[in-house]
Order: C-alpha cells, then structure tokens, then sequence
C-alpha cells in the first residue's frame, strides 16, 4: 500500500494512496463530509485498480491523517450564513473552493495534468466545482449520493438530523466517538445492508483508532454552509458525468440526485433502489463496474478528440 503525503501550496498536508500503472487513467476519489479515505471499501478501490486504472483516495484537510486546523474557529452555522448573506457575524475558516484547491495541488504535486474525479456527497460537491471551474483538468465526473444545493429541507432529512443532532455533542471520548460512528451508519446506512451492530462497532473503532478530529468536521460543515448552493456552477460542467443515487437516501433525497444530473447537460442518471448514505460492499462492485465503464467512454472521447485535433 503505497500512502505518501503532499503539502499544498498553502503549508496543509495532504495524505494520500496512490495505486496503479502511473502511465493508465487517473480517477480520484474524494470522500464526504467528516469521512477518511478509508471509509471507501477495500472491495471498490481494489475493483478500480484491478480495471487497470491508477487510483488515488486521500484524507480531506482536517480529517484522517491530513493536516487537522485545529487553530482556526468553528464559528456557528448562523453566524457563517449572516457573514454570506449580510457581511455580519464570523467567516468560515475555509471555503469547498478551498478544499477543491487541494485536489488541485494533489493533481500538481503527482503530475497528473487530467483526471476522472469520483466525489461522495460532500467529495461530490467539491468535485463538481473541480469539474466547473477547471474544465481542462476533469477527463470526466461521477457524483455519488450529492447535491447542488447545501442540504436539502425534506422531512425525512430533517427527521434524520434531528436524531443525530443530540448524540453528536457526545463525541469527546473514545468510546462515545465509536458509539456515535455506529448510530450514525445504522441511521444512515442502507436498510437492506446493514451489517451487525459489533461489525459496525469494529469499523468505527478502526476509523476513530486512526485519526479523530471532531472540530474539524464542524469546520468541514461551516465550508459547506459558507459555500451555498452551487447550480450556477453546475450547469457549467461540460465533462461527461454519471450522477449516482440511492433511492434510500435518508440525507440527500432521491430528488437531489435527479436535481444534479438535471443540472448537468447529457449527464447519466443510475439510481440504486437500495442504497442509502453508505458504501455496502455488496453494492459496490457493480458501482465500480459503472464506473469503469463511464471512465472508459470518457476516454474514448478524450482520444477521440486528439486525433482529431492532429488531423485538422
């Protein structure tokens, strides 16, 4: 396991596995909101390299074992939304174009000039402003259980916050860390693939073993918040996209995912009736085939289109 670190033009560190031909396709993959590079399943990762693609996941700033910036503030999410809308109250510590900046510098640092960006709700909001704002460099997108907007106000997402809401403020110690982490995924998780309670309790003791860092997903939140909804952005995505969701989405509603592909001109739209906010290995084997095979035809255009700049 090849996991090496980069350090961004502004001092973070960015921790990172890179597996792969370096010569075949690059697809990276960018996680969710709190989550470590981890949280992708062995089985998916595996799957991509094993397609002959070089593929990189890495820990978020603030997260896992990526710089945490413990000195900067969590403002409230209040008073981030008056400093947006009215120039009022505190800023957000850093923006999700700020955490699109690190991709960036991940790309530079291991000379990868275009990628195929894979982004996880959150990781799918930074990815889609990669692919917005850096049209040249995103061979081709994927968004995965994301959305335009900043969090959407269905009852179902309202009901799931309100239940998390309170066992998040119990997260000091190790074991109300990995008690939260498991109610979090039975909450969240697809209902058909949910694994037992100890199997979670295993997962969620490995993850907090390996990095916690609170705060830093509080001021991951605020990036989000300060960021706002991103459809004016959206639409001006031209790289081939698959927009994937789960119809058991308790977070993002299914209407998220048909929003984003809306938003995205010629996109494809996969939904999983039984995916919910999570990764079941079960599930994600066939996602990975989908993917591949997205990234292959996006290939074929990117070759396409040299061979016809060579012969004008």
């Amino acid at each position: 396991m090849a996991i090496k670190q980069i350090q961004t033009k502004s001092g973070l560190y960015i921790h990172y596995q890179d597996e792969g031909k370096k010569s075949a396709p690059a697809i990276i993959l960018i996680m969710g909101l709190g989550a470590q590079m981890t949280v992708w399943p062995d089985v998916f990762y595996d799957a991509l390299v094993n397609n002959n693609f070089r593929v990189i996941r890495f820990d978020n700033r603030d997260v896992g074992l990526s710089s945490q910036l413990n000195e900067r503030d969590a403002p409230s999410l209040f008073s981030i939304w008056l400093n947006k809308h009215f120039s009022l109250g505190k800023p957000a510590p850093y923006s999700l174009e700020d955490m699109a900046e690190d991709v960036i510098c991940l790309m530079q640092e291991l000379k990868i000039s275009q990628a195929h960006l894979v982004g996880a709700s959150m990781g799918g909001m930074i990815a889609q402003i990669i692919a917005a704002k850096y049209k040249k460099k995103v061979l081709s997108l994927t968004s995965i259980m994301s959305t335009p907007n900043v969090i959407s106000f269905s009852a179902t997402t309202l009901k799931t916050i309100v239940k998390l809401a309170p066992l998040s403020q119990k997260t000091a110690t190790r074991d109300s860390a990995i008690n939260y982490n498991v109610k979090l995924n039975q909450t969240i998780g697809s209902p058909l693939f949910q694994p037992q309670e100890s199997v979670l309790k295993a997962q969620a003791a490995e993850q907090i073993d390996r990095a916690h860092n609170p705060s830093g997903i509080k001021r991951q939140l605020c990036a989000i918040t300060a960021t706002g909804k991103r459809t004016h952005l959206i639409k001006k995505i031209k790289a081939p996209t698959l927009v994937i969701h789960g119809a058991a989405d308790p977070l993002f509603p299914i209407s998220e995912g048909i929003n984003t592909a809306k938003l995205i001109q010629k996109s494809k739209l996969k939904i999983v009736p039984e995916l919910g906010h999570d990764f079941p290995p079960k599930l994600m084997e066939k996602i990975a085939h989908w993917i591949s095979k997205h990234v292959r035809n996006a290939e074929k255009i990117r070759i396409q289109k040299k061979i016809k700049k060579l012969t004008k």
